[in-house]
């Protein structure tokens, strides 16, 4: 199953979400997590550097076969990528012993693996549908990007900081970034989108919540603060990114028909 369908978010009790690493909807495949005790005395082995090359060469002086050689060389490049994989042995299968309350989501689509305890996702920091829209002003994006990152772990204070950016966008739009509420009204005045209203003052309420004790509880609904971070692509997608493209659209005319464009709306408003 692959879909490009609407967003779901990643749950410990779904068998399909869009994938935190591709942000494609599909299959996930749901594993118990599992270990094997060091000897005493011994410590993990991080692996940063994988020579091919060198491997092939020493293998050489291995007996090992073809599929052996294939399942280390592998597993160097899993562990080189300091990512989460599953390990295999000699014969291919994966190496367990259980771990309870610790588990592992596989996307189908891109055979990476999300960690979960109990029901919260611990890798990756964010899913993948949290992306800033690429109009998102740099300075806003820094915030919007930390927000994203403490999303799963603290819904409250990624509400917080994306009320932080809304505030920042009023003065990228023009307003005095000083009092969001004031800022929203004069926007209104100025002939703002309704729809962008709305959007605007949904992340600003549920963001004074997440701050101040309310009605509106984030402590244990990630969704809610997730559905925050598409709110503000919406946003900027309709006060920047369609303006700009629009233009762009626009200045592909030749000159004298804009020109004649500019005469005819001057004689319009006389």
């Amino acid at each position: 199953m692959v879909s490009q369908g609407n967003y779901i978010s990643p749950s410990i009790s779904l068998t399909a979400f869009n994938c935190p690493h591709c942000s494609v909807l599909t299959t996930q495949f749901w594993s118990h997590i599992y270990s094997e005790s060091f000897e005493r005395n011994s410590t993990p082995n991080v692996i940063k550097v994988f020579d091919e090359d060198d491997f092939e060469k020493k293998s050489k002086h291995n007996e090992f076969t073809e599929d052996v050689k294939l399942i280390l060389k592998d597993y160097f490049k899993n562990k080189v990528s300091l990512l989460p994989f599953f390990e295999k042995n000699k014969d291919g299968k994966y190496v367990y012993n259980s771990i309870d309350n610790l588990y592992v989501s596989k996307c189908y689509n891109c055979s990476k693996i999300s960690i979960w305890v109990a029901d919260k996702l611990i890798w990756p920091d964010s899913d993948g549908q949290i992306t800033p829209n690429p109009d998102l002003p740099r300075e806003l994006t820094v915030d919007y990007n930390e927000a994203a990152s403490i999303v799963n772990k603290s819904p409250r204070g990624a509400a917080a900081l994306l009320r932080l950016t809304i505030q920042k966008l009023c003065k990228h739009l023009g307003e005095k970034g000083k009092n969001i509420d004031e800022d929203i009204k004069s926007l209104v005045s100025k002939g703002l989108d309704p729809r962008v209203q709305k959007m605007l003052d949904t992340v600003r309420v549920i963001g004074n919540e997440a701050v101040h004790p309310g009605t509106i509880d984030l402590k244990d609904d990630i969704n809610i603060a997730q559905m925050l971070f598409q709110l503000i692509n919406m946003i900027v997608d309709i006060t920047i990114s369609q303006p700009k493209h629009i233009d762009e659209m626009y200045n592909l005319l030749p000159e004298e028909k804009r020109k004649g464009i500019e005469i005819r709306d001057r004689k319009k408003d006389q």
